[in-house]
């Protein structure tokens, strides 16, 4: 039975920020409570006030810019005292952060000090909370990697954030927010970079954290599956107001609100695409009329990628030798013809992401063939590679890391057509503020910056600065899976569209399996570095066959709070380390053929 009293009640919240266009109300008189033991999932699109109620009873959203002009937010401490924290300073509140109130934040890259190991960062909060020694505290940082299921617990505390993959990274930030067991926890969408397996094991841990402790979890997120697994109660939000409250089987099975059906019927399905054989644009909540052709491409390869291997050197010793590899790429090869797409799904860390970035040659590849449109690109010298990257672009994972915070939004979307001479003067602002429109922006958002907008929002800049050159292939890492289901469902369409209309290829990356099923002509499943399996979208979804593949398909959850995935359903094997001696020689990969183009590794 939960306690009645809540840990945390917040009561007519109202917070306001000023900008140059005046006051801009971010949270209009919301009402929320959470008690012992309880989820409460706030949901809601990018912008919907959803982050700023959180970080107002964190005490952060003055660091943002943001006052907050009324209500309480009323605290019960471990002790059973309870205290108004909109009376609290910002100084003492550091008692609290991170002890008794934990917090995982959105973007890892912004949360993390990059000049600061992983360890040295999970063991402050440790030795100022806790009291605990640094040996201490270094025993339980381990343990709680190992808790986030991160390899080699031991030789990542040596390390930076920008050693690790996204998916790492945001296990680290999990981790540290886990660490002094708080009393609430506040989760600002904790699995948004995780793979469906992890994901899963990372929403046990907190299930099981809450049920031992009887810790709050008050959880920000724009996956509805997500919320249909954990949530007891869900809250949504549009634009600054709480439209809706329920229990989480009431918000499913009867929801009332419009913006809640739009929310929910948005939410692309596993298992929708069965049957059919080429991508197709979503139906959305009031425009099923206007649901797009299936996006059939053409026969023609335009990528084409052989044996590609890359690896990155382990230094060690007084004079910093190479004294292991991390096998990132190993011996990959597929191809993606001109109008489709191919999607990479993986666990992080399984090199998903390097390989994009080694086709492009943002990271140098140590052996292999790139051709695309029969350019063979790692041959290419510095002004030819400039002259290639027109047809190229890539879309980051992180898109605060990847935006320059002392540029404007429109300059920043400029920059790529400047460069290459496509555009100036008005014509120039005329084609960014094009751009905008069709990544649904406002146009005055060409004059912010990028700490302005919410996390979905700095995704669709990275989009748009993607688009500006028209490029013929897009890699795409991770590109919606920052955004809230109704906008992902807007920007997956437009990708869709703008694939059919320009004939783009995307070499798609991605851990959201429903929305890799809906936009795929081609799927390949990636594992310590190898592909495992490959082929069309249909093959992959509905007769797996590696192991693997079987172990991720089965990971994803469902939108059903009635269909809840037990934690003894989990496999909590470890992965392998990727990290081999300098004179490992692997075997190459072996592929046994289904046909049609399926293709299994022999193990």
């Amino acid at each position: 039975m939960l306690d009645d009293r809540p840990i945390a009640n917040i009561q007519n919240l109202r917070v306001s920020f000023e900008t140059k266009n005046g006051t801009v109300t971010a949270v209009k008189d919301v009402s929320i409570s959470v008690k012992p033991g309880e989820t409460v999932c706030i949901v809601g699109e990018s912008g919907s006030g959803k982050s700023v109620t959180s970080l107002s009873l964190m005490r952060l959203v003055g660091y943002g810019g943001g006052t907050i002009e009324n209500g309480q937010m009323v605290f019960e401490h471990r002790d059973g005292s309870t205290e108004d924290l909109a009376k609290r300073s910002s100084e003492d509140m550091q008692e609290i952060r991170g002890n008794e109130i934990g917090m995982i934040f959105q973007e890892p890259m912004t949360s993390l000090n990059p000049v600061l190991t992983v360890g040295a960062q999970l063991a402050e909060g440790l030795i100022r909370h806790k009291k605990m020694s640094k040996s201490q505290a270094r025993e339980r940082v381990v343990e709680l990697l190992r808790q986030v299921r991160i390899p080699e617990p031991e030789r990542r505390l040596d390390q930076y954030p920008h050693e690790l993959s996204g998916g790492m990274r945001q296990r680290v930030v999990i981790a540290m927010a886990l660490a002094c067991e708080p009393r609430l926890l506040i989760a600002d969408e904790p699995t948004t970079a995780l793979d469906v397996t992890i994901q899963a094991e990372i929403l046990a841990l907190i299930n099981k954290l809450k049920k031992e402790t009887g810790t709050a979890v008050l959880f920000i997120t724009h996956d509805m599956a997500v919320v249909a697994q954990i949530a007891d109660r869900v809250v949504v939000m549009y634009r600054g107001d709480k439209v809706e409250e329920g229990t989480v089987e009431e918000i499913f099975e009867n929801p009332q609100h419009t913006y809640t059906k739009a929310l929910l019927s948005a939410v692309p399905r596993l298992g929708e695409m069965d049957g059919t054989a080429y991508p197709q644009p979503m139906r959305l909540l009031g425009r099923e009329s206007e649901q797009g052709a299936p996006i059939v491409g053409t026969q023609e390869p335009y990528l084409v990628v052989k044996n590609l291997t890359t690896r990155f050197p382990v230094k060690g010793g007084l004079l910093r030798r190479t004294v292991a590899n991390v096998h990132a790429v190993e011996d990959v090869s597929f191809s993606i013809n001109k109008g489709q797409t191919l999607s990479l799904v993986g666990e992080s860390g399984c090199g998903k992401s390097s390989c994009g970035r080694s086709i492009l040659r943002l990271v140098e590849p140590t052996s292999g063939e790139v051709h695309i449109d029969g350019k063979d690109i790692l041959s290419l010298g510095p002004k030819e590679l400039r002259d290639a990257r027109r047809e190229m672009q890539m879309v980051f994972q992180d898109p605060f890391a990847s935006l320059d915070p002392q540029m404007t939004l429109g300059d920043q979307v400029a920059e790529p057509l400047i460069n290459y001479n496509l555009a100036k003067g008005a014509e120039l602002k005329e084609r960014v503020a094009k751009l905008f429109d069709r990544v649904q922006l406002p146009r005055p958002f060409m004059e912010r910056y990028p700490h302005e907008l919410s996390g979905g929002q700095r995704q669709r800049i990275a989009i748009a600065r993607a688009l500006a050159v028209n490029p013929k292939l897009i890699v795409s890492d991770e590109a919606v899976s920052a955004l809230d289901v109704s906008v992902q469902a807007e920007v997956l369409n437009l990708m869709m569209e703008l694939q059919a209309e320009l004939g783009l290829s995307y070499l798609f990356i991605s851990h959201d399996m429903a929305v890799v099923e809906r936009v795929s002509h081609m799927v390949g499943v990636m594992y310590l570095g190898r592909i495992v399996e490959i082929g069309p979208r249909a093959a992959i979804f509905e007769n797996p066959q590696h192991s693997y593949t079987q172990k991720l398909l089965s990971a994803v959850p469902v939108a059903d709070p009635r269909n809840r995935m037990l934690v003894g359903d989990i496999d909590f094997t470890p992965i392998p380390s990727p990290i081999f001696p300098v004179d490992h020689d692997p075997a190459p990969s072996v592929y046994r053929d289904l046909g049609n183009g399926h293709q299994v590794m022999v193990e």
